[in-house]
């Protein structure tokens, strides 16, 4: 049985650790990142250590073409996609007036517009065969506006909502969508993102693995929203909805600041 996953921003961080979960159960991979030359050295080791099939398309899915490129690739090689983990994507700290429009915008085109081209494309291939299950990483910032990080927490609210409503769009297809919003994760994205000295980066945060498990096994049992840490599951599903709206605006804002 055809057990393919696509796994986007496979060459680090929790892309990786996703990419290296599913080959251990034995999955094949069609991995995608910028930097081909991570990707193909993550090819070997996996081909050496499980003994399965991976395909790396090498491409930058925020650019116009990036997500039909990719499909394009995938279905002139003859693929199918069983899995599809769409993780890549990024943030910028501190105002939106002060940081660049093309910085903002790019960050749109990879968190959002990415996203919703890859996943219209793909499960369209995967209600064709009657199954497939598509995980998307947001964020626990998808719960609350962000102040400090305007556009990834309006992004991540986004792909929370889009997912939700793609999943009760494709009930009854065999086709399942999972939202997987995890809080602070050790990975490069505080550092691309200008977070390092924020009191959000300070407190430490969870291991890539953990996150990709966590991810990973809730998108097996079909779950809807998943957040890998209980209490931080807790506050932003009860206690946040209920504050009043300007104090989580200057908690959050404060959290985001230098």
């Amino acid at each position: 049985m055809s057990n393919t996953a696509l796994v986007t921003g496979a060459s680090s961080g929790i892309g990786r650790e996703f990419v290296r979960y599913h080959a251990e159960k034995g999955g094949d991979l069609i991995i995608t990142a910028r930097r081909e030359e991570e990707l193909e050295a993550l090819k070997a080791d996996l081909k050496k250590e499980h003994g399965i099939n991976v395909h790396v398309f090498a491409l930058d899915l925020g650019s116009a073409d990036g997500a039909k490129a990719l499909h394009d690739k995938i279905e002139a090689a003859g693929l199918n996609v069983d899995i599809l983990i769409y993780n890549v994507g990024f943030g910028g700290q501190g105002r939106h007036l002060d940081r660049s429009l093309g910085e903002e915008l790019a960050m749109i085109d990879l968190n959002v517009k990415s996203l919703v081209s890859l996943s219209h494309m793909v499960a369209q291939g995967m209600v064709a065969r009657g199954k497939g299950k598509i995980l998307n990483v947001g964020s626990t910032a998808g719960f609350m506006p962000g102040p400090n990080q305007a556009i990834y927490f309006a992004t991540k609210a986004f792909v929370k909502s889009f997912s939700e409503a793609l999943a009760q769009e494709l009930k009854g297809t065999g086709v399942t969508v999972t939202v997987l919003a995890p809080g602070y994760v050790e990975t490069e994205f505080a550092e691309r993102s200008g977070l390092n000295g924020t009191k959000l980066v300070s407190g430490g945060g969870k291991t890539p693995r953990s996150v990709a498990k966590h991810g990973y096994d809730a998108m097996r049992r079909g779950e809807l929203v998943t957040v890998n840490e209980n209490l931080l599951g807790f506050m932003v599903n009860w206690v946040i909805p209920l504050l009043p709206r300007k104090t989580v605006l200057k908690l959050v804002e404060n959290m985001q600041a230098k």
